[in-house]
C-alpha cells in the first residue's frame, strides 16, 4: 500500500544461538503496518518485546522469520540498509550514547556529513533541525553541559538533519526527569503535527500514549491490544491484567465510576474529567 511507511509481515525474532532450547523468542509472528504521518505508540512492560520491535523497524535487527519493509524496501536487502536507516531514523533511551561530538552543531552535522551532503546544505539542515527542537541558541555549547532533556533534543535534531520520513523513538524519556520528559513529548508532537513526520514512539509511560493516533500494547512478543487511546484506556481491567497502568486521570475516572458516578469510560485528560464533573 502506498500510504504505508513500515510493514511488518509475520515476523518472529529469536535471540540466542544453538538449538531451539537455547533460543528466546522476543517477537512471535507479528504483522503490523504503520501509515505515513501516523503517530503510533507501542506500549508494554519490560521484556514485552517492544524494543526488539523498534530495532527490527530500521534494520538494526533482522527477523528470524518473516519480513520487514520500510518504504517498500526489505530490511534483509543489504544494499538498501543505508536507505532504510535514512528513511526511518532511530532515537534511543540514553542521549549520552548518541552524542558523538564536543559541540552541539557538530553533533547534529555528523549524520548528514556521513551521507555526503554538501557543506552548505548541511549548514542549512543543522540550523533548521536545531530550530525545530528549540535548541538553536545552544548550537555552540558542549553537549555534556546540557540537561538530559536538552541532550535528547540534540539527539533528535541529529536524526532530523538526515531528513527521515519516519522517526522511531525507543523509550526516549526513560532516563529523563519530569521536565525533560515534557520537553521530549512536546518535541515529538511538534514533529508529527508540524513537520508531518511519522512517529513510532515506544514507551512504558501511559500518559505519553494519550496523544497517539493509535496504540499497540505488547505482551510476551505479541500484540495484546490495538486501538485509539480512548479505545485502549477505557479497558482499565484488561490493561491492569497486562501489568500496566492507565493515565492517572483515567484511573480517577475509573474509581469514580466504580463508586456509582455517571462518568464515561474514555476520559484521558484532566480537562475532559473537569467538563464531565
Amino acid at each position: 500500500m502506498a500510504d504505508e511507511i513500515i510493514r511488518i509481515e509475520n515476523v518472529t525474532y529469536q535471540y540466542g544461538s544453538g538449538g531451539e532450547d537455547n533460543q528466546l523468542t522476543a517477537i512471535k509472528d507479528i504483522s503490523i503496518s504503520v501509515k505515513r504521518g501516523e503517530y503510533l505508540v507501542i506500549l508494554g512492560h519490560n521484556g514485552s518485546g517492544k524494543s526488539t520491535l523498534a530495532k527490527l523497524m530500521n534494520g538494526l535487527l533482522l527477523p528470524t522469520k518473516g519480513d520487514v519493509y520500510v518504504n517498500g524496501m526489505n530490511t534483509k536487502d543489504q544494499d538498501k540498509i543505508w536507505d532504510i536507516r535514512q528513511t526511518a531514523g532511530m532515537v534511543f533511551q540514553n542521549p549520552d550514547n548518541q552524542i558523538v561530538a564536543t559541540i552541539v552543531e557538530e553533533d547534529v552535522a555528523f549524520g548528514p556529513e556521513n551521507q555526503g551532503i554538501p557543506p552548505l546544505e548541511i549548514r542549512k539542515r543543522v540550523d533548521e533541525a536545531l530550530r525545530i527542537v528549540e535548541m538553536y541558541e545552544y548550537k555552540k555549547h558542549a553537549p555534556h553541559l546540557l540537561s538530559g532533556g536538552q541532550k535528547q533534543r540534540v539527539a533528535i535534531a541529529g536524526i532530523l538533519a538526515m531528513k527521515p520520513d519516519c522517526i522511531i523513538l525507543d523509550e526516549p524519556t526513560a532516563m529523563l526527569d519530569p521536565i525533560g520528559r515534557i520537553e521530549i513529548i512536546n518535541t515529538i508532537k511538534k514533529l508529527n503535527r508540524e513537520e508531518k513526520k511519522t512517529i513510532v514512539h515506544i514507551t512504558h509511560y501511559m500518559d505519553e500514549a494519550v496523544e497517539a493516533d493509535r496504540i499497540l500494547v505488547m505482551e510476551e512478543g505479541r500484540i495484546a491490544m490495538e486501538g485509539t487511546p480512548k479505545e485502549i484506556f477505557s479497558q482499565v481491567d484488561r490493561i491492569k491484567e497486562l501489568g500496566l497502568d492507565v493515565p492517572q486521570v483515567t484511573e480517577l475516572a475509573y474509581e469514580l465510576r466504580k463508586e456509582g458516578f455517571d462518568i464515561p469510560n474514555d476520559i484521558l485528560t484532566v480537562e475532559e474529567l473537569v467538563k464531565v464533573l
